[in-house]
């Protein structure tokens, strides 16, 4: 087995045993990346064959002193491979040639010789790589589960922009070559996402703050509330009495339909001459009933028109139907125009819809209310007076 293959076993075993789960960049599928970027520039560079077996060997082995720490990973690195190398019988200038390239895989440092030049710009291939994004994702994704840093999308956008413009280059000619544009796709990708955030951002600031100041500036909204409400509660109880008369007016005409059906036929026997005056006591009230339950449901519709001059004075309701039904629609249009153009009239005209709704819920919960007595009267009397005659029959 070559230097190679032994470097490549070595570094996997350390990789998948030994490296923390939190690693999910840092990890065996990059430096598989790496080591196949460095294959790829070597495949298209003239180098001497020692050298591109050091640029490998070192792309195996830039990583591992993760296993260890991530402070100050590299020098754990070179520890690391300069152990590993003595162990299997390399020379001192292999070793001091692979520590170098190790070094320089560190982003601060400026890499001089070929080999450390290409093993730098291996080491951020990915840059240039179709799968950048994902890529990307996974090392921030990796800082924060480490606990070294808690970027959010937009932020670590900012970061990989900053890098990608002001920090990293490619020193390779094959690299500057053929992955520098696929780079400047990328860049641009993040500055259009980068914008779009921005703006998207923007709006929902601007938006917040309107929000904010409408709330604060415009307390007619509570009043607007409260009127809409209000309404509301008052409808469905105009609703819930229409419903109870409806309720009343069906059992009474099913009770007087029984009554006339069935025992005011029989009344003609002289044996059943001691029923006339309970079952007329009980239709009388049926009808009662009806008659009051009549009166709660009917709708009491006015003249059907008014004036300019009422409007004006404000003396009508024009958002009651029945005070418009007869009107042109010109004369209705002119009405609500000089309603709406005046704040104060909006609110007076809703008070005073509010204020008639209320006058006709209480006179139909007052009818109702008869109505409910009368009906539970006139069963009392009625049954009463039953018992009564059977006792004198």
């Amino acid at each position: 087995m070559n230097v190679l293959d032994k470097t490549q076993a070595f570094a996997e075993k350390l990789l998948i045993h030994d490296l923390p789960k939190a690693y999910l960049y840092h990890n065996i599928n990059h430096t598989k990346r790496v080591v196949s970027s460095a294959e790829e520039i070597l495949e298209n560079t003239e180098i001497d064959p020692e050298l591109k077996q050091v640029i490998l060997v070192s792309a195996w082995l830039h990583d591992l002193g993760y296993t260890v720490s991530h402070d100050n990973h590299e020098e754990k690195s070179v520890e690391i491979a300069t152990n590993f190398l003595k162990d299997i019988n390399q020379s001192e200038n292999f070793i001091t040639a692979v520590t170098k390239c190790i070094r320089a895989t560190k982003m601060d440092n400026t890499p001089e010789s070929l080999e450390e030049k290409i093993i730098r710009d291996a080491d951020s291939g990915h840059f240039a790589s179709e799968e950048f994004s994902k890529t990307s994702e996974l090392l921030r994704q990796e800082l924060q589960r480490l606990g070294i840093e808690n970027y959010n999308t937009g932020e670590w956008r900012g970061e990989n922009i900053d890098i990608l413009s002001n920090t990293h280059k490619y020193y390779t000619k094959y690299a500057i070559q053929h992955w520098s544009e696929k780079k400047e796709e990328n860049l641009m990708e993040l500055i259009k996402k980068d914008n779009k955030f921005e703006k998207k951002l923007h709006k929902e600031k601007v938006k917040a703050k309107y929000k904010a100041k409408y709330k604060n500036e415009n307390p007619e909204r509570s009043i607007q509330t409260l009127f809409r409400i209000t309404l509301r509660n008052h409808l469905k109880l105009s609703d819930i009495a229409d419903t109870k008369a409806n309720i009343l007016l069906s059992v009474n005409a099913i009770i007087i339909s029984l009554a006339l059906s069935n025992i005011i036929p029989k009344l003609d026997n002289p044996s059943n001459q001691h029923l006339m005056i309970p079952t007329l006591v009980l239709v009388i009230f049926g009808v009662a009933s009806i008659i009051l339950s009549i009166m709660s449901t009917k709708p009491n519709v006015t003249s059907g028109e008014f004036s300019k001059e009422e409007v004006k004075q404000r003396k009508v309701n024009i958002l009651f139907f029945g005070n418009f039904h007869k009107m042109k629609f010109e004369d209705y249009l002119w009405g609500i125009k000089q309603i709406t153009g005046d704040k104060d009239y909006v609110y007076e005209a809703l008070t005073k819809d509010l204020y008639y709704l209320g006058i006709v819920l209480e006179r139909k919960y007052k009818l109702l209310r008869i109505t409910y007595t009368v009906f539970l009267l006139g069963i009392i009397i009625s049954v009463m007076s039953f018992i009564f005659a059977f006792y004198l029959m």
